[in-house]
């Protein structure tokens, strides 16, 4: 005869649910497992991030040396706000890019059509997505109200690098006047050692436009760090190096407003400001 547990009124008890200890057991191993989880997926979608935004980088260097060469070793324009916006009302696109940064509502920041018109547009294949760093996904509080995610661009290009236009047209850079400006690819003598995109701190993005000057000690325009405390640039070579910034205050917080440009550098961070302005031109003549 089988054998069964039955209760006072005689039916059989069958044990089919958890106790609370139990249940309280397997939440507890399902926190630890997330706890684990989490931070090696938020990890692998920085890497996955990262490498992304390399290849953007890749594919804009490549579309500005394919320009220099179609254009007998010009490099592309590289106007400040208020050119871009003059030849924008001519209807003449002639930077790199033709857009122009804001935490306003302006269309610029969404028109994925206008990021690509004119310059190195038509060797990107008009991809508005390459101009911008996956993990950049910063708007201002104004532009989230009205349901913008993002904005269309997270890359500039070297100041130096490039017909400056007004700021370059007595042959050097007002800005950086005894620094070399570099107007053809071929007159830079060591390709590998000057970069030529970077990403750029949300904060002072704008125009595309990425200008320090020498021996300031100050940060006019800001590189990002969107890769934990790491930014991607490119250089005239081709070549794309991932650099980590070691100064806590290269590194703001992602946000409008946050780095309160432009700023003197603490003299104990002035490592990342060196290590940049190293790569952004060579001397060519005293005052």
């Amino acid at each position: 005869m089988a054998c069964f547990s039955a209760n006072s009124s005689g039916r059989r008890a069958d044990h089919v649910g958890f106790t609370l200890i139990e249940l309280l057991v397997c939440i507890g191993i399902i926190a630890i497992l997330a706890g684990m989880l989490l931070p090696a997926l938020s990890s692998a979608k920085t890497r996955a991030q990262t490498a992304s935004c390399l290849n953007n980088h890749r594919q804009l260097t490549l579309a500005c040396l394919m320009y220099a060469d179609d254009a007998r070793d010009t490099m592309p324009y590289n106007l400040g706000e208020g050119e871009i916006r003059l030849t924008q009302a001519e209807q003449r696109y002639l930077n790199w890019n033709s857009s122009v940064m804001s935490w306003e509502l302006d269309s610029d920041n969404t028109n994925v059509a206008l990021v690509t018109t004119g310059g190195i547009g038509p060797y990107t294949g008009r991809s508005a997505a390459i101009y911008r760093c996956p993990a950049d996904r910063v708007v201002s509080d104004l532009q989230a109200n009205a349901g913008w995610t993002a904005r269309v661009r997270t890359i500039s290009m070297n100041a130096m690098v490039g017909d400056a236009g007004e700021f370059s047209n007595t042959g050097a850079n007002r800005n950086n006047p005894n620094y070399k400006q570099f107007f053809r690819l071929s007159q830079i003598p060591r390709p590998a050692t000057i970069f030529v995109f970077s990403e750029e701190h949300p904060d002072s993005v704008n125009d595309g436009y990425f200008l320090n000057k020498h021996r300031s000690r100050q940060w006019l325009d800001l590189p990002a760090s969107f890769h934990n405390r790491a930014a991607n640039l490119t250089f005239a070579d081709g070549h794309v190096e991932l650099r980590r910034w070691k100064s806590a205050s290269t590194c703001p917080p992602a946000r409008p407003d946050a780095a309160n440009l432009p700023f003197e550098i603490p003299p104990q961070d002035l490592v990342d400001y060196n290590w940049l302005m190293a790569r952004t031109s060579i001397f060519q003549r005293d005052p």
